[in-house]
């Protein structure tokens, strides 16, 4: 039997809140928004090239985005010793129908250990980024909201051509 990407729930987004709440309930979103894209593919689906001559698969997306949460929320910020799942390189192009059912239980965890990661931390802690110098957590969610965003609309082309698929 083949392994298919599950059905997923998105959350609404608060439209009005604190900082927090808006960024974590966008951030939210944008998560389970990525993984929607992907709900009801089969592995082989999920690994397709669907793009040529691009490497870029649905797979890949996942796996990608399991290492920008890992290294960003729990090794930047949290200081935590963990090393990238997948990269560097960041193997966007190493998808494998063979591990899809681990690859996407792999972004589901890492999601909810990033969770954990910043839980109780202000929006105002900072750390050290060896290259940009002093960066917020803020700033943080900001930017993996943004690579979940771009990465959504790569998404939908890839999804558009393994299947038909459109839309949110």
């Amino acid at each position: 039997m083949t392994w298919t990407a599950p059905e997923i729930d998105r959350p609404d987004e608060a439209f009005v809140g604190d900082d927090r709440t808006l960024l974590t309930t966008r951030l939210e979103r944008n998560r389970t928004t990525l993984l929607h894209k992907c709900a009801g593919l089969t592995a082989e689906q999920l690994a397709e090239r669907a793009v040529p001559p691009s490497d870029l698969s649905l797979l890949g997306l996942l796996r990608h985005l399991t290492d920008v949460e890992r290294i960003w929320f729990r090794t930047r910020f949290a200081g935590q010793p963990v090393d990238w799942a997948y990269g560097p390189p960041v193997s966007i192009a190493k998808a494998d129908p063979a591990t899809a059912e681990a690859d996407y239980a792999a972004l589901v965890a890492e999601q909810e250990l990033c969770r954990q990661a910043v839980a109780g931390r202000s929006l105002n802690d900072t750390y050290d980024h060896e290259k940009w110098g002093s960066l917020s957590l803020g700033w943080m969610f900001g930017h993996v909201i943004e690579e979940y965003a771009r990465h959504s609309g790569h998404a939908d082309l890839l999804r558009e051509r393994v299947d038909g698929v459109t839309g949110a």
